[in-house]
């Protein structure tokens, strides 16, 4: 099949890595096809209703509605689209369920929707974090089905996404790509797509390569959040300010990483894929114990932290059973409006199933659901009384001069020392 000069980029999922690696192609001048299931969310991208960084809400302005470059971005839920792009990015969430068991319909889907529209001498990349094997496993069997052979017809390739969300330091343009293709020429076209976006390719000699490297930026993250976490405590009973302690290790230039710790972890990284690497390695009868212990630690976070709390409340002499406490900061992390495994929601759950009377505020959602129950962001929390003020999270140039020295502070950012009754997890 012959293809467009320049080439047609499709992107299946236009989520939080998606809908980036689209806008940063559409900067370098290619047409994309951008295919999601939902229409609701196409709708939000043509209305600009999503959550991106300033640069990517200009590129976004640009490409859509009069922009000037919207001829070059066609937003669709229909898949035969597929059947012009030269080059296909898978970009699907890969959550895990409540048992922290892989949940891989979305994942599945989106690998038989682009097997099924295949074309000889398209290029399929797969950036969903996953376990080692899901390439292979997803892509080539399906496409097989269909008489198309892999290098022959069709070229597959694994490369992670490595979106920072919220981040205008990390972009797509300045994060390396680790990509592996089934074979050489595979890798070859895969790099030479992503490499259009800016950035470094680094090229390794399969997709399980690949595949594991994303898998181990993650677990190792986990694992030393989960020890920052523990130092943190540790601090707190020595009667040390963990952040104080953190910088000073920092200052050493070689040999240590600082890591920070707060209420849990948040988004679909961090608490989710550590968790594809610990399914596979159980149904292989292996053992992975210091990953296994950290994971158990960050989902227990939430739960120290409600603990904590209703130690903070008892020493002034209030019930959790009968406080008021407002949670400062829903969003998993600073800078985004973006829910996704916030640790704030188990904490709020918990905090309401123990009887407190529970509230939030925070400037980039408005609402959210807990416990069956629709709860709105105050607006003026300084015009209410509350027991408790759990910060969860902070956004940049967040007002909290509305904290009072009289309010009792949980701070789980373990960031904020100018309050009167501060205290932390």
């Amino acid at each position: 099949m012959s293809f467009s000069t320049p080439p047609v980029v499709g992107i299946i999922g236009l989520g939080y890595v998606g809908l980036p690696t689209a806008l940063a192609l559409l900067e370098s001048g290619l047409t994309v096809i951008g295919l999601d299931v939902d229409a609701a969310r196409l709708d939000a991208v043509r209305a600009h209703h999503v959550d991106l960084v300033p640069e990517d809400h200009r590129r976004l302005r640009l490409h859509t509605g009069d922009g000037p470059g919207a001829d070059r971005f066609v937003l669709t839920t229909d898949p035969a689209a597929l059947r012009a792009a030269e080059t296909v990015l898978i970009c699907v969430p890969t959550p895990v369920d409540d048992h922290l068991v892989p949940d891989l319909r979305a994942l599945s889907g989106a690998c038989a929707t682009a097997a099924a529209q295949a074309v000889p001498g398209q290029t399929i990349v797969l950036t969903s974090t996953s376990y080692v094997g899901t390439t292979r496993d997803l892509l080539l069997g399906p496409l097989a089905e269909r008489g198309l052979r892999v290098p022959e017809d069709v070229s597959v390739a694994y490369a992670p996404e490595r979106i920072d969300p919220g981040s205008t330091e990390h972009t797509q343009s300045t994060t390396p790509r680790v990509v592996g293709g089934v074979s050489p020429e595979c890798t070859r076209r895969a790099a030479d797509v992503l490499r259009r976006t800016g950035a470094e390719v680094h090229e390794v000699l399969s997709p399980e390569a690949a595949e594991m490297t994303k898998l181990l930026e993650n677990t190792f993250r986990a694992v030393n959040i989960a020890l920052a976490n523990e130092f943190a405590t540790i601090c707190g009973e020595l009667g040390l300010e963990a952040l104080e302690v953190i910088q000073a290790a920092a200052t050493k230039p070689y040999g240590f990483m600082p890591f920070f710790p707060g209420p849990g972890v948040g988004g679909h990284c961090i608490p989710c894929d550590p968790h594809y690497l610990l399914w596979q390695l159980r149904e292989k009868r292996v053992a992975s114990p210091l990953i296994d212990t950290a994971m158990t630690a960050i989902a227990t976070r939430p739960h120290a932290v409600v603990q904590r709390a209703r130690d903070v409340l008892a020493d002034g002499g209030v019930p959790l059973r009968a406080a008021r406490v407002l949670v400062v900061g829903v969003a998993y992390k600073s800078g985004v409006a973006d829910l996704r495994e916030s640790p704030s929601l188990e904490i709020m759950a918990a905090l309401g199933e123990a009887g407190a009377e529970v509230a939030y505020t925070d400037p980039l959602i408005p609402s959210v659901s807990v416990g069956g129950r629709l709860l709105l962001s105050e607006p003026e929390p300084g015009e209410r009384d509350w027991d408790l003020v759990l910060v969860h999270c902070v956004h940049p140039r967040q007002d909290l001069s509305w904290i009072g020295d009289d309010l009792p502070v949980l701070d789980t950012t373990y960031r904020l020392q100018d309050f009167k009754h501060r205290a932390v997890v």
